[in-house]
């Protein structure tokens, strides 16, 4: 791991392999090292960045709340000091957001997008009502109770039933995630952008993958996704949830190795 100075915060990454360049952006609340399955694959053949966002792992909460923006800005001022003027975005969730953020913000930065179990939608009342009040018992009560919590939406029911190590890795990311962080990310979430409109306006090859168990970002959120981007490749990943590339990482891997064939022909 690496941690450099960018915009006011330190910003902890790790790299692996070398040629074309990917960047993953991991999902709330966790951290760079729900892409291993995924780095020990693309860096045979890619130059993969995986970044902390704000907030989560090694990189630096801040105090209010952390918009999808300026964790966007980060990861530019990250590929900055790596000389890296494009990329791939592949991006989980919270990382969608920050992802599709990043284009409206750099689009000309962007090489292709891989979009996995996200959606482009902003939150409704209600979703922002239940984001601040896991917000705040996060910063009374620690992260086990948001872990307790978000658990049983992040798994498939087949993955919390069979395959405890899973839920156990899962549950080992949100623990350590810091209450600070994870209070900021989920203001940040609860304000950000309806980005529907920005879909049409996508010209970077783009796949989509979500988990056919996904209750949180659902089949039809990609499929949403799917019709408005155009050319776009939509996966749906059977048995998984909304980790898809944790719980079914044989799946996803082989998608995101297809269509990185395809665009790089």
């Amino acid at each position: 791991m690496t941690t450099v100075n960018v915009r006011g915060i330190s910003l902890n990454y790790a790299e692996a392999g070398e040629g074309a360049p990917v960047a993953l952006l991991h999902g709330f609340p966790f951290n760079h090292s729900m892409w291993r399955e995924q780095v020990e694959m693309l860096s045979r053949t890619h130059r993969v960045i995986t970044p902390d966002l704000r907030g989560h792992g090694g990189t630096a909460a801040t105090g209010g709340a952390a918009t999808m923006e300026e964790m966007a800005q980060d990861v530019a001022a990250l590929l900055d000091q790596l000389s890296i003027e494009r990329a791939v975005f592949g991006a989980l969730s919270m990382g969608g957001y920050v992802a599709l953020a990043f284009y409206q913000l750099f689009p000309r930065r962007v090489r292709a997008l891989i979009l996995a179990d996200t959606r482009p939608h902003a939150d409704t009342g209600e979703a922002r009502a239940n984001r601040e009040a896991m917000a705040r018992r996060a910063l009374e009560e620690g992260m086990e109770t948001v872990a307790e919590a978000m658990l049983p939406k992040l798994l498939a029911p087949a993955t919390l039933s069979d395959r405890p190590e899973i839920a156990a890795r899962v549950r080992e990311m949100i623990l350590s995630t810091q209450p600070e962080g994870a209070a900021a990310a989920l203001r940040g979430m609860a304000i950000r952008k309806d980005q529907t409109s920005l879909l049409s306006e996508i010209i970077a090859p783009t796949l989509i993958l979500v988990g056919g168990e996904d209750i949180l970002t659902p089949p039809a959120d990609a499929e949403l996704m799917h019709r408005e981007i155009r050319g776009s490749q939509l996966v749906v990943i059977e048995g998984a949830g909304h980790v898809s590339n944790i719980e079914r990482p044989s799946e996803f891997n082989n998608a995101i190795t297809d269509f990185l064939k395809s665009i790089e022909l």
